[in-house]
């Protein structure tokens, strides 16, 4: 007998709550991922009953988000790879932005009308703040690949569903994409779903960098002519600064460019004052003979669930950087310390393990190379003058909630 999606009630987001009376959930389970979201959960206030309240995306919403995903461009390739799974009758496939926006869906007719019924369509949002401990929230919290079975659901109305998902990252810098996910009954849970989704995840990870390699070949053939003719030192770059092709300099793994770049005079950390040119796919990095200006303050804003940044600020202007997880732990922990820690106190910190030393100075030097005078080291610390703040979110369990480095975890706690 094939097994059937429960009909079910809507529950969530995309309807209006009858009800504001609030109820306890059921014991939470014992894996520490899920017990993890069900206190996410509870403090939110997600009703375990019905979830919480929020408007489905409108069409036009929709198509912009759609329009602005680079997961659009993937869709080929997670379809292809996950046809077995959803062409069963059985199971939805479902593809998020970062924030928890389905964009796509994919199944047959008759699953997809019972997804439906759950509210799980293109322009419902799925992540924990509405719907509690599900595999597509929790994934994008954790930036993890993460299955939950039926009684896990922190709503009790998704509880007969196992969902596996596995998010997606930018592999360029680490940014969340969004997430993939399968979903379906109870009785179709298979141990072999999550690892087939998260192998997909990986694929299409891979092709973005393919994609990626391809683009900085285009753009190396038409800088070369260009920086043939120059002197002094100068750089290709692509949109997102990564270096295509350079003279006179060795390039670093990447220029951080301005928000929004602009052609003319500019001062870019690590490079001093430049002048940007644009070229087609990136810009011309003209590096100026004057030094850097030195960096008076950094804000690190580690206020969001699943972004993160640092900005900084001096008499040269400022200028803003995403994050990727592991250069934010890092930053923070160095703002908790203002004195400074040596690698193996960095590699305790972050792995509970002082002898992981050759990982932490790497990091380090990636984090040197981008942020310019900001951080100095033996030991590593910001540097002197530069005044810190940071950012936090409102509930101190919410910080960095994908992070398990120990001292995060205090952080949290504290």
């Amino acid at each position: 007998m094939v097994a059937r999606w429960p009909p079910g009630r809507r529950h969530h987001g995309c309807v209006n709550l009858r009800s504001k009376e609030r109820t306890i959930p059921s014991v939470p389970p014992a894996r520490p991922v899920i017990a993890e979201s069900w206190r996410r959960a509870l403090a939110g206030g997600v009703d375990p009953e019905r979830g919480r309240s929020a408007r489905a995306l409108t069409a036009e919403q929709l198509a912009h988000r759609r329009h602005g995903s680079p997961l659009a461009e993937l869709m080929p390739r997670l379809r292809e790879g996950l046809r077995p799974v959803i062409e069963d009758d059985r199971h939805v496939l479902v593809v998020t932005d970062a924030d928890g926006w389905v964009l796509w869906q994919d199944g047959s007719p008759a699953v997809r009308r019972r997804a439906e019924r759950l509210d799980l369509h293109e322009g419902a949002y799925w992540g924990e703040e509405t719907v509690g401990t599900n595999g597509i929230g929790t994934a994008l919290v954790t930036r993890r690949p993460v299955q939950v079975h039926a009684e896990e659901h922190y709503v009790r109305t998704l509880r007969a569903l196992v969902c596996a998902a596995a998010p997606l990252h930018d592999p360029r810098d680490g940014r969340l994409l969004g997430a993939v996910n399968v979903t379906g009954p109870v009785a179709s849970a298979h141990p072999a779903t999550l690892p087939l989704v998260t192998a997909v995840a990986q694929l299409a990870e891979g092709e973005l960098r393919a994609r990626h390699w391809s683009s900085l070949e285009r753009l190396r053939a038409v800088a070369a002519p260009v920086l043939a003719r120059l002197e002094g030192t100068a750089l290709a770059v692509d949109g997102a600064g990564w270096p295509a092709a350079a003279t006179g300099t060795t390039p670093p793994d990447r220029v951080t460019l301005p928000r929004t770049p602009r052609p003319g005079p500019t001062w870019l950390p690590a490079l001093g004052r430049c002048t940007l040119e644009p070229l087609p796919g990136g810009w011309l990095v003209r590096v100026g003979s004057g030094e850097a200006a030195e960096p008076g303050q950094l804000v690190l804003d580690v206020s969001g669930a699943r972004s993160w940044s640092v900005r900084v600020s001096g008499p040269a202007g400022s200028w803003t950087q995403e994050l990727s997880p592991r250069h934010t732990e890092l930053l923070l922990v160095l703002a908790l310390h203002p004195a400074g820690r040596s690698a193996a106190q960095l590699a305790a910190d972050l792995f509970g393990d002082p002898a992981r030393t050759v990982t932490v100075r790497a990091e380090m030097s990636r984090l040197r190379r981008t942020l310019g005078g900001v951080l100095a080291h033996r030991p590593y610390r910001f540097a002197d003058g530069v005044r810190v703040e940071v950012l936090r979110p409102r509930t101190p369990g919410e910080l960095l909630p994908f992070s398990t480095a120990p001292a995060i975890v205090a952080a949290r706690r504290a």
